[in-house]
């Protein structure tokens, strides 16, 4: 059995608080299987990595003997999650929340071991508990403490309407702890105060608390807006081997050891040898191999990882790539940046019209891509290697 302390360095890898500060290593002094939670509101049918930071983490109590629960929220996702949002989120429908979370199950054993992970849903015990219950629930909390809420506060300040409903969210996710008598919860650092809402109400259940472990929220391919669909940022775990593959090759080699952290399952002595080589003159784009290889193996197959770099490699090395490209952020108007403006922005032609013959002559290529369409517009948010003709390469960054 790997020691407590070598245990507490890989499960707090990567993480942003542990709280209280001392409660994991009194946990694991227990020398028992510890209930661990992650709970996922089934919002959308597909996950990307920056989903898989929490899953990772799972995985890696679940390799240490823990009981790892996967809790689908399709009763929370009814109600719908206001963290971090300024106006009302609407709820999802009932049929959305069966499909997504059909996809959701199926999805996470890429990560987790499907012989030990207990998949729960939280309308088992919420449907049980019926409205009187619910009421009895929500007299556990006042208005003032929800309002302590950074968002609720921000939203009541600024004149933003609250729903009534929204109030219920934390306390639906905080009973859920008490149902599954979980000993650690896992949570992003938006779902902090919904974390803690559950060591409260398993104290006032007369359970020992669980410990709260909260993990950063993932830089998206930008390296500066948290990972999202909606941004367009996002690497999804369905993605396609090569397309996997091309993202985690455009990100800046700052961002690579981010997402080594949270990401790969190597040990942090692996992390911190490749660090030295970089150091020592590797170059950082074969380190990025590494962890583009492990990515796209773990969600398809060794095969697929090794073809994937293959092909980057016929498309971008063998095309005189140079070793260093520069990275560059460009404003888009209305969220939008059509293809010959941003080629211009970038430098990588002189004209609007420059880049539209480039375009003609088949000399544009987005990572690796050929651009056909010359009314193409990028999306904010999207980080991509922009080539022009066999020499000209640009990183760009939308906002």
């Amino acid at each position: 059995m790997t020691g407590i302390k070598q245990q507490i360095a890989e499960l707090t890898r990567g993480t942003e608080e542990v709280l209280p500060e001392d409660g994991l290593l009194a946990k694991l002094k227990e020398g028992r299987p510890l209930v661990v939670k992650a709970g996922f509101d089934p919002t959308a049918p597909d996950l990307h990595i920056g989903h898989t930071v929490l899953v990772n983490k799972m995985r890696q109590f679940q390799q240490l003997g823990h009981d790892v629960v996967f809790l689908i929220g399709d009763f929370t996702g009814m109600i719908g999650d206001p963290s971090g949002k300024n106006a009302t989120r609407p709820p999802l429908s009932p049929e959305d929340i069966q499909r997504n979370a059909a996809t959701y199950a199926e999805q996470i054993f890429k990560v987790l071991d499907k012989e030990k992970t207990r998949i729960e849903f939280n309308s088992k015990w919420m449907n049980e508990m019926g409205a009187a219950g619910l009421v009895r629930l929500a007299a556990r909390h006042t208005v003032a403490r929800m309002l302590e809420r950074d968002d609720f506060n921000k939203r009541y300040k600024g004149g933003e309407s609250i729903a009534v409903h929204e109030f219920l969210y934390p306390l639906v996710q905080g009973y859920d702890s008490v149902a599954l008598k979980a000993d650690i919860e896992l949570g992003g650092t938006d779902q902090k105060f919904n974390l803690l809402v559950g060591r409260q109400l398993q104290q006032d259940y007369g359970q020992k608390p669980q410990v709260v472990i909260t993990t950063p929220l993932l830089e998206g391919l930008d390296g500066v807006q948290k990972m999202s669909k909606s941004l367009g940022n996002y690497i999804g775990i369905t993605d396609a081997p090569g397309e996997m593959f091309g993202k985690i090759m455009s990100i800046s080699d700052d961002l690579m050891w981010r997402y080594f952290e949270v990401l790969s399952f190597r040990s942090l002595d692996d992390i911190n040898a490749l660090k030295q080589s970089v150091a020592e003159g590797m170059n950082p784009r074969d380190a990025k191999f590494e962890l583009g290889q492990e990515i796209v193996a773990r969600f398809h197959s060794e095969a697929a990882a090794d073809g994937a770099k293959q092909e980057f490699i016929s498309r971008f090395q063998q095309g005189a790539m140079p070793e260093e490209i520069p990275d560059l952020t460009l404003e888009t108007q209305e969220g939008k940046l059509g293809i010959a403006h941003l080629l211009k922005g970038a430098g990588l032609v002189s004209s609007t019209s420059d880049a539209f013959r480039m375009i003609k002559q088949g000399a544009v290529r987005i990572d690796g891509q050929r651009v056909e369409d010359r009314s193409l517009q990028l999306d904010a948010g999207t980080t991509c290697v922009y080539q022009v003709g066999k020499r000209k390469f640009a990183r760009v960054s939308l906002s």
